[in-house]
């Protein structure tokens, strides 16, 4: 065992307040419940890092020793995408990270890019205020749009139309192709009421639609063809006084939106700092459910897991399907991770994490990744929250993860890019194959 694994494990066991033990005592010993994630049985028993290289140049990044955004992955050519606090965006080969090309920006490159596989384009926002769009096979600039204000989520698309958002709550949409605006929208900030960056957009193809959340605590509806409003704006912000008592300290909203078909139709799960969850309407914004408890919450993904049948060579071969699965899970660096029933908002499961910050969770192989600026990277149950695997290189994360299929990509906050796979059981056939 490595000495990064085996002190990855033993902080994994301090993170739980657990004995030493094995990975079937950190389930209860539970081999047969048909609720463990379909990761449980891989034969390698956790994590393996497969790429490791330095990315960040040295005396290049500025402020804060962190790398922040989410790579991109591109699985047809077998590319990943990444921003760097030297300023750069990083085109690398999915196998060994190696470097296709390096694009230079005037500030750092903290954003989550966008890959249009029909164009090989990649978009992506920089913190001097622009947003990029370059072609991936060599990295050419295309065009450049400058919004003024730091652009650092993830650009959406749909049809021709690219729409995204900066730091002073204004919501752009150009001509994919050429950058030419097509129409903005924009709210006043709340000055000195933001805690985590901004939200990005989200974009529900059913209804044409745009959803955008605000640092005023504001969700909004929009027509993606000319931006205009199709709700009357939802403000959480009055919900997190009412539920208070008090007008309270952080108004914004800095979860991007969440688009899901819920029994009653589309809803859009969101989070207001102070006021908890929401899912609202996706048509009227209306509100389906909400959970004023769930505070401090500055990221949401939706985990939807298909039923399946236990693996061939698993102890519980045989046994009952394992369900399907859909849950909402919020991270926030106050409450830890959360998990959610995304039909009613109810807790299923809240996992404390040590101080300092935590990721955006990610699903990956069945389960979820999530890293933590202090203390490592680790792969969670979506089910019940517990640990099941992580590793620690000294530095923490602060980057979320990107996964595809059984692979993930991550920068540490020194600046060291990984690779990371899971390897799954493999049939008796299979394995036989390739002996």
């Amino acid at each position: 065992m490595t000495s990064a694994r085996a002190g990855g494990i033993a902080l994994l066991v301090a993170i739980c307040g657990l004995p030493a033990c094995g990975l079937g005592e950190l389930f209860g010993g539970d081999r047969v419940n048909p609720e463990v994630p379909s990761w449980y049985h891989r034969p390698s028993g956790g994590m393996h890092v497969f790429a490791h290289r330095k990315l960040t140049i040295e005396g290049r990044a500025q402020g804060e020793d962190w790398e922040r955004g989410r790579p991109e992955i591109d699985p047809e050519h077998d590319r990943v995408f990444v921003g760097s606090a030297d300023r750069g965006l990083y085109a690398l080969r999915a196998g060994d990270a190696s470097t296709i090309w390096r694009f230079e920006t005037a500030n750092m490159v903290q954003s989550e890019p966008l890959y249009d596989h029909e164009l090989d384009y990649v978009y992506f926002g920089s913190n001097d205020g622009a947003l990029y769009c370059v072609k991936a096979a060599t990295g050419q600039l295309v065009y450049r749009f400058d919004t003024g204000a730091e652009v650092a989520k993830k650009p959406v698309r749909l049809g021709e139309t690219l729409m995204f958002a900066n730091a002073s709550d204004f919501l752009f949409a150009v001509d994919r192709r050429t950058g030419k605006p097509k129409w903005q929208v924009r709210r006043t900030p709340a000055l000195g009421m933001e805690i985590s960056g901004h939200a990005g957009p989200a974009v529900d193809p059913t209804t044409g639609l745009v959803y955008m959340a605000y640092s005023d605590g504001h969700v909004i509806a929009y027509g993606v063809h000319d931006g205009s409003e199709k709700w009357t704006p939802v403000d959480l912000s009055a919900e997190a006084e009412h539920s208070g008592g008090e007008a309270p300290r952080y108004l914004d909203v800095d979860t991007t939106p969440v688009v899901d078909v819920h029994p009653q139709g589309h809803v859009v799960y969101v989070s207001s700092y102070a006021g908890g969850i929401f899912a609202l309407d996706a048509a009227s914004g209306s509100r389906v459910w909400s959970n004023d408890k769930a505070i401090g919450v500055t990221d949401l993904m939706l985990f939807d897991e298909a039923a399946h049948q236990p693996h061939a060579n698993g102890p519980d071969s045989g046994g009952p399907t394992v369900p399907a699965k859909k849950i909402l899970i919020a991270s926030s660096a106050n409450t830890g991770l959360m998990g959610l029933d995304p039909y009613t908002g109810r807790v299923l499961w809240r996992n404390k994490v040590p101080e300092g910050g935590v990721t955006a969770p990610v699903a990956y192989a069945g389960g979820i990744l999530v890293g933590t600026t202090r203390y490592g990277l680790f792969l969670i149950s979506p089910r019940n929250g517990k640990v099941i695997d992580g590793f620690d290189l000294g530095t923490g994360f602060a980057q979320t993860p990107a996964a595809f299929a059984g692979r993930a990509y991550v920068t540490t906050n020194a600046g060291t890019f990984l690779g990371i796979g899971v390897t799954p059981p493999l049939p008796p056939a299979t394995k036989t194959a390739r002996n």
